[in-house]
């Protein structure tokens, strides 16, 4: 018996749902236009699900992240935090959002286990997000989508251990209750403790969370409340490039670590978040954000600098305890009308991030080690640098993010074709405060408008193309060199221009992308001749990029892409670098999975994946440089039933081949990091 009837579209911004395969998901959020579907978004977005966070046991957004070929991983200068370079640009931690707001989601690292989605959109996105507080993205912005109560009841148990040393459980609950199944609540909780595949580095990784949801005829309401604690010791660091290096030295052995023993990092952040929808009338929607972090950070580092092609390295030391509050909101209205045959969706609004921050830190004197060896076991005894006091924190600086965005999408010949047009407001105001004194020291106060432009068009049922004109917006930089002649002036906004064109493909089963990209950024250096730093060069990146996603053969599914870029320097200081690639950007980028059903063993699954890196530059001067690297993963699940539960068993191997390799090169600093060594991973979880 065959039934046939319309569909009805869920009320308000539904999540979409999973895709073929259960990798990706149909569509994500495309910021302030709420969640659309991907073949409707004029933008290259993914979306990867909790199945795959799950059955890849990624335990960050870095093992996320892995599966995109725009996406290399690398960590934060000086410290521990998770860094992307998207598209061939920086993306901080601070700057990823959680359910579509900036400033909540965990400061440094994410423990991946309560999230549902992790939303990848590239490219420039000023008007969609609004300026991010850390002043990145301009590649692309990363969103964090909690879990929630399903239809079904949800209780999982997941034991798992990383080579022996390292052991985790994780515990997953779901409901609905009411009699609509209005209400839904969703714990989950999650311990890991243990030595990592790096020598000596041990990570103790904390998680409690709750989501709380109302569904009603006309309202919707989400509540999410996450504690987030990371505490790492002698954690494997990024290495510095010192001015007189002539090469860059083989990378150690992967799991060789030549950390300092007393190096640590103690991480917590506390967040809460509410979201609220109401149907105005059938076409009317307003809806209200408001959303709050306290994080705390207590650390003490030693980043090694090379200075010969040995690997002899000087360890700069330091202790540094951060603080910091931040208070987001959004409220907007999304209205529906026709004009004759025009469709209309209209956002209306407002965002704002009000951030205060606290630090204290003290510098030492370098001690000698070496890349090969290791770092001190203590910090030197002489303190070179101080500011604040490590005990009582004092205030450095509060940051206003004030914006206001409207947009009209505009549907054609039954929406065949969309226009969306749209331009937001930003306004900056900064305030820095001396460490010793609590004065006020600094104060910015910048203003601007960013425009976005986009068209989709639907050529069949399988077929999409768009293209889009976007711009990212970065808060202007405060001159701290003393030798400029604008010394302790702040430098207006940097506007990034995008020109992004695609074409989509969904079959049903299996999809992909194409999509050409040429992104504009300004760039900052003191010009030689009248001393004065400012924005007077730029960094042009054009690429392109092929994705694939799906299960195109019952049984076979696949993952992955390739993306080359074509980076350049203009405008550098006296024309010396024009025409050089920026530092850290490769020539081209490779990440493929494929997961396959064994037919002669029901529900046994075998996994394995490919990542390539083209060299990278670490120097605007193309002098120094990484080879190119590739890794192999595999792996396998298994499910079954025991005891007449669901079970499932998984393994995985990272680094199959143990390669020793230089990962990354930042973007903005002259840095490297080195690549994971050989990694397995066990679990087993049983649902109940």
């Amino acid at each position: 018996m065959v039934i046939e009837a319309d569909s009805k579209a869920e009320p308000g911004d539904p999540t979409p749902p999973v895709y073929a395969g259960g990798q990706v998901a149909t569509g994500g959020r495309a910021g302030v236009l709420g969640n659309k579907d991907v073949m409707d978004t004029p933008f290259s977005t993914t979306s990867y699900t909790s199945e795959l966070i799950t059955n890849q046991q990624a335990q960050d957004v870095a093992d996320v992240l892995l599966n995109d070929p725009s996406v290399v991983n690398s960590t934060g200068y000086g410290n521990f935090a998770d860094r992307f370079n998207i598209r061939g640009y920086d993306l901080q931690s601070d700057d990823i959002s959680l359910d579509g707001v900036s400033g909540t989601a965990p400061r440094q690292k994410a423990i991946i286990e309560t999230y549902e989605r992790v939303e990848l959109l590239k490219g420039a996105s000023a008007f969609l997000n609004g300026m991010p507080p850390g002043s990145s993205g301009i590649g692309g912005t990363v969103n964090l989508v909690p879990k929630r109560a399903t239809a079904n009841p949800v209780t999982s148990l997941t034991g798992s251990t990383e080579n022996g040393k390292t052991f985790g459980s994780h515990v997953d609950i779901g409901r609905r209750f009411g009699s609509a199944d209005q209400f839904g609540a969703r714990a989950n909780a999650v311990y890991r403790d243990g030595e990592t595949s790096i020598d000596d580095e041990e990570v103790t990784a904390r998680l409690a969370s709750l989501a709380l949801d109302f569904n009603g005829e006309n309202a919707r309401v989400t509540v999410d409340g996450i504690i987030n604690q990371h505490y790492i010791s002698q954690a494997r660091p990024s290495v510095n490039i010192g001015s007189a290096l002539t090469s860059i030295p083989n990378a150690p052995s992967a799991s060789h670590n030549y950390a300092s023993a007393w190096t640590y990092s103690d991480l917590e952040d506390y967040i809460g978040q509410v979201r609220g929808e109401y149907d105005l009338t059938d076409s009317t929607m307003a809806y209200v954000v408001l959303g709050g972090r306290n994080s705390e950070e207590e650390g003490g580092y030693a980043t090694p600098t090379l200075n010969s092609s040995d690997g002899t390295a000087s360890f700069g030391s330091s202790v540094i305890n951060f603080q910091n509050t931040d208070l987001s909101s959004m409220a907007g209205i999304r209205q529906k009308f026709e004009t004759g045959p025009v469709n209309h969706e209209v956002n209306l609004g407002i965002s704002g991030i009000w951030q205060k921050n606290y630090q204290a830190y003290e510098f030492y004197s370098s001690q000698t080690g070496s890349i090969y060896g290791s770092g001190a076991d203590s910090h030197s005894s002489t303190v070179t640098f101080t500011g604040g006091n490590l005990n009582d924190l004092p205030l450095s600086s509060k940051n206003t993010f004030v914006s206001y965005y409207i947009a009209d999408t505009m549907g054609f010949l039954n929406d065949r074709i969309e226009l969306t047009a749209g331009i937001r407001h930003q306004e900056v105001n900064t305030k820095g405060y001396n460490l010793g004194t609590g004065a006020q020291n600094s104060y910015y106060d910048s203003r601007a408008d960013s425009p976005m432009f986009a068209i989709v068009g639907k050529v069949t049922n399988e077929w999409s193309v768009y293209a889009n004109y976007i711009e990212g917006l970065s808060k202007g930089k405060t001159v701290t060199d003393t030798g400029a002649a604008n010394f302790g002036s702040v430098l207006a906004p940097y506007v990034s221009k995008q020109f992004e064109t695609g074409v989509k493909a969904d079959f049903g089963t299996f999809g992909g992308g194409i999509a050409l990209f040429q992104i504009e950024k300004p760039s900052v250096y003191k010009d030689s001749t009248t001393n004065i730093e400012d924005t007077n060069g730029e960094q042009q990146n054009r690429g392109i990029e092929f994705t694939a996603f799906g299960e195109p053969v019952e049984g076979f599914r696949l993952l992955g892409g390739l993306t080359y870029i074509d980076s350049e320097l203009q405008d550098t200081d006296n024309r010396t670098n024009d025409g050089k690639r920026a530092k850290g950007v490769a020539e081209y980028q490779a990440t493929f999975s494929v997961e396959y059903d064994l037919p002669f063993l029901r529900g046994a699954t075998l996994t394995s994946r490919v990542i390539h890196s083209g060299p990278q530059f670490v120097d605007d001067e193309n002098t120094l440089q990484l080879d190119e690297w590739t890794r192999l993963d595999v792996g396998g699940r298994y499910n079954t039933t025991l005891y007449g539960y669901p079970v499932t068993f998984r393994g995985n191997i990272e680094n199959l081949t143990n390669n020793n390799y230089w990962a990354s090169a930042s973007t903005d600093s002259e840095y490297i990091t080195m690549g994971a060594p050989l990694t397995a991973k066990l679990a087993l979880t049983a649902n109940f």
